[in-house]
């Protein structure tokens, strides 16, 4: 099992009141992200668990865009992978940022 973790600034808070998301299942090629409002508002953690070796730097980029598209500050993110691919982890992401925003 490979641990990762990103941390990034974003410009703001991700808007919205909810306290905490989770959004997909954790199944073969799935993945489950569980999203808090546990930070400062312009801060977010990714904490990403996989049993993929290997490929800290898609996770990074994945991360990267997620973060500049949907600016999630104010979010600590968890990740437990099943072996997703990177469009299914991004499509998850902005899943739980727009449940968050609700």
């Amino acid at each position: 099992m490979e641990k990762l973790s990103f941390r990034h600034t974003t410009q703001k808070a991700l808007p919205g009141a909810k306290a905490q998301a989770i959004t997909g299942v954790v199944a073969s090629g799935n993945l489950e992200v569980l999203l808090e409002r546990a930070l400062p508002a312009t801060e977010c953690t990714v904490e990403i668990e996989t049993p993929i070796r290997g490929y800290g730097d898609v996770w990074a980029a994945v991360v990267a865009d997620f973060v500049a598209r949907a600016q999630p500050g104010g979010l600590r993110i968890t990740v437990n992978d099943g072996g997703a691919r990177p469009d299914t982890v991004s499509l998850r992401l902005l899943q739980g940022a727009r449940l968050m925003e609700v």
